[in-house]
């Protein structure tokens, strides 16, 4: 079966951004520096600054 890349965002990249699950980002940044969580996602400091700014808007 053939899913466009709109659909397939929309079914499973839902609760993602830069490739990041934001129900595990929640979790995990209260315990965690900028650093510890760009290591443990594999995204730079600026992205994670970025994700936490995104949250604070929703």
């Amino acid at each position: 079966m053939r899913v466009s890349e709109k659909a397939f965002d929309k079914n499973y990249g839902s609760n993602q951004l830069f490739g990041v699950d934001l129900h595990d980002f929640t979790q995990k940044e209260s315990s965690n520096s900028f650093v510890e969580l760009a290591t443990e996602f594999g995204i730079s400091v600026g992205d994670v600054m970025k994700l936490k700014k995104q949250m604070e808007r929703n």
